[in-house]
């Protein structure tokens, strides 16, 4: 029982709890790269739209969602916005017309050869002081975190900020 009251003690401590520090650390690199995508109108946000669609043009709003880790209703909104940006157009499905795919304009399409170097800048930032060792061992990491969750976090009401 010892054991279990000095967990719950040492986890007590936000610094030593992994959630919070992969949130503040999610957090820090979605603050950076925004600095360097609002300059072409891109948020936060959006760029997780974008990035997706970048790699594979034309995929359904459930597939956007699925691969963004947002439900549904969240993807409808942020895809509202991605359109009265001018960097989506949404078109029903010619097989379903209950399917909708997401197209990147031409505007979006431009903006990925200036943006994505962003994405180096901030990695790079971010990973300081880190070998290459490191930084392989922390990707690997980071996935095992997240394949250890994913079942827990697919039955999830919301965001428990552990």
């Amino acid at each position: 029982m010892a054991k279990r009251h000095d967990e719950i003690g040492f986890f007590a401590d936000p610094g030593n709890s992994l959630g919070y520090l992969s949130r503040i650390a999610f957090r820090s690199f979605s603050r950076a790269l925004e600095l360097r995508t609002q300059p072409h109108g891109v948020s936060a946000g959006q760029w997780r739209f974008l990035r997706v669609l970048w790699r594979e043009d034309g995929i359904t709003q459930r597939e956007l969602s699925r691969r963004v880790g947002m439900r549904e209703p969240t993807t409808v909104i942020a895809l509202k916005g991605l359109e009265k940006s001018g960097f989506v157009r949404r078109q029903p499905s010619s097989e379903d017309r209950r399917r909708i795919h997401v197209f990147l304009t031409p505007l979006a399409k431009r903006l990925e050869a200036k943006l994505l170097p962003s994405v180096v800048e901030v990695n790079r930032i971010a990973t300081q002081g880190l070998s290459a060792a490191e930084i392989d061992d922390l990707r690997r990491l980071l996935r095992k975190v997240g394949q250890n969750l994913a079942g827990e976090a697919a039955d999830a009401p919301g965001d428990p900020g552990a």
